[in-house]
């Protein structure tokens, strides 16, 4: 729920777009300039005035919330607890990655076996925990920024380890638009982080041609899976025939 500094924030922002001074504003309340500029430095504003302001600016409450909502910041990453409780439920699992992916409800239920009421009970389970903020007609906004990722070391990503990415890299990579590259090498220290930058780039050019193509007809479309790693590492069956302290 948001803090009164935060509406008393977003009703400053609004009168500032609409262009209406805190002179313009008090006789429309029935204040004086003075009581108007003081109830919003000390940010002490009943809901009742709060209503009055927003008559004026020709707004209603939801609207504002909504507004408060879409600014404030977003998540890189979930606790512990709360990768956790997603990776409990199989189902929940699924529901997020829809979700992360940005699939509309009815493309969720069209494509897996959910009926309409586990969708839903799914969806409101992902807004407690934080990912996304559950609208009415079972849409949502997601609470979680572009750079979002799993937790390195937490429950989601063990999950994955453990189930996925043997299944992944048992396939040949031989289908259309399908291909797997091993580049090994040794560059500068200061560079990796240069090189992950444009790795991350490769995975937001992937995720916004995903939003593009949505609206194009199944026939049109195929499901597939970026996977992008970069690691200071030497194959298992290597190490031991590396010299000591060589690099």
């Amino acid at each position: 729920m948001s803090t009164t500094a935060d509406l008393i924030a977003a009703l400053k922002a609004e009168l500032k777009a609409a262009h209406i001074t805190y002179a313009e504003l008090a006789p429309k309340l029935g204040l004086a300039e003075s009581s108007v500029k003081r109830m919003f430095a000390k940010g002490d504003m009943p809901l009742t005035r709060i209503d009055e302001v927003l008559r004026v600016l020709k707004m209603d409450f939801a609207e504002l919330a909504r507004k408060i909502a879409d600014a404030q910041p977003l998540r890189r990453e979930l606790t512990h607890e709360q990768e956790a409780a997603v990776v409990a439920d199989r189902k929940l699992l699924l529901m997020a990655i829809c979700c992360l992916s940005q699939w509309t409800f009815d493309q969720v239920v069209a494509t897996y076996r959910f009926t309409e009421a586990e969708g839903v009970k799914y969806l409101a389970q992902l807004d407690r925990l934080g990912i996304i903020e559950l609208r009415p007609m079972n849409r949502y906004r997601l609470k979680v920024a572009k750079t979002f990722r799993w937790r390195p070391h937490g429950p989601v990503m063990t999950y994955f380890r453990r189930h996925v990415v043997a299944d992944y890299f048992d396939g040949g990579f031989d289908g259309e638009g399908e291909m797997l590259m091993l580049v090994h090498g040794q560059i500068g220290r200061s560079l990796a982080a240069l090189f992950n930058e444009r790795l991350a780039r490769v995975a937001q050019d992937f995720a916004q041609q995903h939003l593009a193509d949505q609206k194009l007809p199944p026939d049109q479309k195929r499901p597939y899976t970026l996977v992008i790693g970069m690691r200071s590492w030497l194959f298992a069956a290597f190490r031991d025939l590396k010299r000591n302290g060589a690099d």
